[in-house]
């Protein structure tokens, strides 16, 4: 079995309204994974990706990364966490390659040429880095963002929806670039998605959470075959319902 990259344990979050949006979840990832959190709009995805990023400070629980604890070791385990929020956006004065550049710099790192060299390559946006990135596409942003995200080979990606409002060309790109990172560093992601063809086509493992709890896990197949369903949106579905009875 491969390492666990990110341990997450009896995870919660009630907020100052006292709603109480994570419940208690638990679940790991382990290296060169792609792992889904799915659920319907208000089940807690986004604020456990938050916390898992230091982001959010959760109420109770315990979240590792690579055996660090990401609220106590925040500045060991900084270079470790990629994030890509689904809300990020571009500077649209600057290029893409300045994109690139500063956000190299901010990073703070020795290998600053190396990892504009990566982000580049990893871009796939040619020539248009030289253009102004308010003038591109939401294609070409997000991959650019999604570069700039995975430029330090972070150990752990964090992508909240990653190809949001994307045409079906700009999302293929989206996923193969995914796909090809994990495959080539070894590294994990974990991502939120609501499209299910997509979730079906990149990750290994998914779970479902409803209401602030995780449901259930497993691979598409395996959760496919538990529902006695078509797909994994059915799976989705079904899951949900017996939620609610």
């Amino acid at each position: 079995m491969n390492k666990i990259i990110l341990e997450v344990k009896d995870l919660h979050k009630i907020y100052d309204n006292r709603a109480h949006a994570v419940k208690g979840i638990s679940f790991s990832v382990f290296e060169g994974e792609i792992f889904g959190l799915i659920g319907p709009n208000g089940a807690g995805k986004t604020t456990t990706l938050r916390m898992i990023a230091g982001l959010l400070k959760p109420t109770k629980g315990i979240i590792l990364l690579e055996g660090m604890n990401v609220l106590s070791d925040q500045e060991k385990i900084k270079s470790l966490i990629g994030y890509l929020p689904e809300e990020a956006e571009v500077y649209p004065r600057l290029t893409g390659m300045e994109h690139i550049r500063f956000y190299a710099k901010l990073y703070g790192q020795d290998n600053i040429d190396e990892m504009v060299d990566y982000a580049v390559r990893i871009s796939g946006l040619g020539e248009k880095l030289r253009e102004k990135a308010g003038a591109y596409s939401k294609g070409m942003k997000r991959r650019l963002l999604l570069a700039i995200a995975l430029m330090r080979k972070p150990r752990l990606a964090i992508l909240d929806e990653p190809t949001s409002g994307l045409d079906v060309y700009a999302s293929v790109k989206v996923r193969k670039l995914i796909k090809e990172y994990v495959k080539e560093t070894g590294s994990a992601v974990i991502l939120s998605s609501h499209n299910m063809l997509e979730v079906e086509y990149l990750c290994n493992r998914v779970a479902f959470i409803h209401n602030g709890k995780i449901i259930t896990t497993g691979s598409p197949h395996e959760l496919v075959e538990k529902y006695g369903v078509e797909n994994l949106e059915e799976a989705f579905v079904k899951a949900l319902e017996e939620q609610k009875q």
